[in-house]
């Protein structure tokens, strides 16, 4: 079964979101980067299959000396390490640029979320939309608010048994049924 196209590509600068949000600062400040980058992934994770886009989080060869590469976490969302001296910026602009020159793309948006400001104007110089990493946090919180209240709470049984937690319809059914009233 083939995907649906997404509603968009989004690009996010990773080690600016880290900087940027107060969560994923202190959790970088006391578990280290590695912990701070495994809870935006997780965080990305879910956003982005909520939004339907394909989700492409980078994170520059900072602390690494490794070439680039690619991970895939789900079918929205990939972890895109750029190679060694190459910026997270460096790489948007150029994924932006190959974007827009994709004739099959260019109905599709582009969204970049970083609070760089020069990369802000580049990016919206390729024709993309930008996004503050302020704007992403408050974007998460507001979708995880939706979501929780179109779950239902599960109504837990007093009892150990469970025809008590069943509603008195069914309860009065199945006696009917053990006695075999039908």
């Amino acid at each position: 079964m083939q995907r649906p196209s997404p509603q968009a590509l989004f690009l996010v600068d990773g080690y600016n979101v880290v900087g940027a949000w107060a969560d994923l600062r202190r959790v970088r400040d006391h578990d280290g980067l590695e912990e701070a980058r495994r809870h935006l992934i997780e965080i990305l994770a879910n956003y982005s299959a909520f939004q339907g886009y394909d989700t492409q989080l980078v994170f520059d060869s900072q602390y690494r000396e490794a070439a680039s590469n690619r991970e895939v976490i789900t079918s929205n969302l990939c972890v895109c390490y750029t190679d060694f001296g190459q910026t997270a910026d460096t790489y948007i602009e150029k994924t932006c640029a190959a974007f827009r020159h994709n004739l099959r793309k260019f109905h599709q948006r582009l969204i970049v979320v970083t609070s760089d400001r020069a990369q802000q104007l580049t990016v919206v110089g390729y024709g993309a939309e930008w996004m503050s990493a302020e704007q992403l946090a408050a974007d998460v919180k507001a979708i995880h608010r939706r979501v929780q209240r179109r779950q239902k709470p599960v109504r837990k049984s007093s009892s150990r048994f469970l025809a008590h937690s069943l509603d008195p319809i069914a309860q009065k059914r199945l006696t009917q049924l053990r006695f075999g009233k039908q």
